[in-house]
C-alpha cells in the first residue's frame, strides 16, 4: 500500500508573532510620521511654490500656523524613517529585491527631510526677532544655494517619491489591493497637490493614504504570508 501524498502546509511568517498591543503599537508608530505629515501639510501657512520673500512675509502673518509646521516636522523627522522600517518588512519579505531596494531609496528620503526645515526655521526665527522680510529672503536664498542642502533636498524629493512608489510595487501580493494602490498613488498625488496645483486639504489627504499604506504593511508582516494569487 502505497503513502498518499499529503497537501504542503501553507508559508507561514517565521518570526515571532506579535501580540495584539504589540500589533497596534507598530502599526501606530508606522503612521505617525506621514500623519504628521498630513497635519502640517494642511496647516501650513504658505504654498510649496512661493519664493522666498512670500513665505517669509506669510510666516510673519502666521507665527503659530508656522509653529505647528517646525513642531510636526521634527515629529515626522524622528517617525519616518521607523515607518519605513516597519512597514518595509513586509515588503521585503514579499520581494525581497524591490522591497529592499524600496526600502532603503524611501529611508534615505525620509531622513533626508532635514534640508527641507532649514528655510522654515529661518523665517520663523526672523519674523519672532523682527528682521525685515528682506533680509530673512535673502537667508533663504543662501541655504537654498549651499551644495548639501542642495543635494539632500533633492534626495528627500526624489526619494521619499519614487522609494514609496516600489514599496507599493513591492507589497502588491502582500497587502490587500486597495492598500497597495492608496500606498502607490499617495506621493505622486501629494506631488501634484503641493506643486502643480497647490491644495492644502488635498495634500494632506494624500500623505493620509501613506499612512494607511503604512499601516496595512505592517499588519501584513504580522499575518500568514499568502501565495501568489
Amino acid at each position: 500500500m502505497t503513502a498518499q501524498p499529503t497537501a504542503a502546509p501553507p508559508a507561514t511568517w517565521s518570526g515571532p508573532r506579535l501580540a495584539a498591543p504589540a500589533i497596534v503599537a507598530a502599526i501606530a508608530l508606522a503612521v505617525t510620521g506621514p500623519l504628521a505629515v498630513a497635519v502640517l501639510r494642511v496647516v501650513m501657512p504658505y504654498d510649496t511654490p512661493d519664493d522666498d520673500a512670500t513665505i517669509a512675509a506669510k510666516v510673519a502673518a502666521h507665527p503659530g500656523s508656522q509653529a505647528a509646521v517646525l513642531g510636526l516636522t521634527y515629529l515626522a523627522l524622528l517617525a519616518l524613517p521607523l515607518g519605513i522600517v516597519l512597514g518595509g518588512a513586509a515588503a521585503v519579505r514579499a520581494r525581497p529585491v524591490l522591497g529592499g531596494i524600496g526600502a532603503t531609496v524611501a529611508w534615505l528620503g525620509f531622513m533626508s527631510l532635514f534640508a527641507s526645515v532649514g528655510y522654515d526655521t529661518i523665517a520663523f526665527a526672523g519674523a519672532r526677532a523682527g528682521v525685515p522680510v528682506p533680509v530673512v529672503a535673502q537667508l533663504g536664498a543662501a541655504l537654498d544655494a549651499d551644495p548639501v542642502t542642495s543635494v539632500a533636498t533633492t534626495m528627500f524629493i526624489a526619494g521619499h517619491i519614487l522609494g514609496v512608489i516600489l514599496l507599493a510595487a513591492a507589497l502588491w501580493s502582500a497587502v490587500p489591493r486597495w492598500a497597495a494602490v492608496a500606498l502607490a498613488v499617495s506621493q505622486p498625488l501629494h506631488l501634484v497637490f503641493a506643486v502643480v496645483v497647490p491644495n492644502h486639504p488635498l495634500d494632506g489627504l494624500a500623505w493620509l493614504l501613506t499612512a494607511v499604506g503604512f499601516g496595512a504593511a505592517v499588519l501584513a508582516g504580522t499575518r500568514t504570508v499568502r501565495g501568489a494569487r
